[in-house]
């Protein structure tokens, strides 16, 4: 089993081994879950010989325990509620809509910040891949999955370096299709999978993402309506 992956770009490498079926296929989208998924998708999408963009994600955090999630929400708005931890914790409407409204908004600025203002890649009857670095609960992940559900993707694929088993029991249940390169019997977290786990900076996602449209241009794909 594998046991450390050197950094993010070594992790995408062996990642893209694992979905040598959607390479060279004019039909298959990567997307990577901002900030550390960029990186990993990076490398798969140069692999595949396919487009990338960012599929933005953010977590709903608990108020006063930030690392805590209830929810998560995500490019088109979709929002993702874990009623549980809501209940449990006697979450108001108030304070459920003003952390809404916070990561809203930081949702959109990173939209504009690394789109540049350029409308979304139409994913309808597209296979969609979908990248991050790690998976630990699967819950932002499933968010995706479940956002990108309303723009009829043909199929949607999860795939990390990285995942818990809890999550990739959960995303088997919503993708049409998984990949990890290992899925260990203990997880502990993302981090400790990485000799180097460095955060993945705004301009480095700007970089990149620069770096595939000049490879593959969005010019050759079709773009949805803004």
């Amino acid at each position: 089993m594998r046991t450390r992956f050197r950094d993010r770009r070594e992790a995408g490498v062996l990642l893209a081994r694992e979905l040598t079926p959607y390479a060279d296929r004019s039909d298959v989208i990567v997307l990577g879950l901002p900030r550390g998924g960029v990186p990993v998708a990076f490398e798969v999408a140069s692999a595949l010989d396919a487009p990338l963009d960012v599929f933005v994600v953010r977590k709903l955090g608990l108020p006063g325990h930030d690392e805590f999630a209830m929810g998560a929400i995500a490019s088109g708005g979709a929002r993702l509620l874990n009623r549980d931890v809501i209940r449990q914790f006697d979450v108001s409407a108030q304070d459920l809509g003003a952390v809404t409204g916070i990561e809203m908004r930081e949702l959109e600025r990173r939209e504009h910040l690394y789109r540049g203002g350029a409308p979304f890649i139409d994913v309808a009857n597209k296979t969609v891949i979908l990248v991050d670095d790690g998976i630990a609960t699967g819950s932002s992940m499933a968010v995706a999955v479940n956002a990108l559900r309303r723009d009829e993707p043909r199929e949607i694929v999860t795939a990390a370096p990285i995942a818990s088993i809890e999550a990739a029991e959960l995303l088997s249940r919503v993708a049409d299709d998984c990949a990890f390169v290992t899925v260990p019997e203990y997880f502990g977290s993302v981090g400790a999978w990485y000799y180097d786990f460095r955060p993945t900076g705004d301009d480095e996602v700007r970089d990149l993402l620069s770096r595939s449209r000049r490879r593959v241009p969005n010019g050759s794909l079709t773009l949805a309506s803004a």
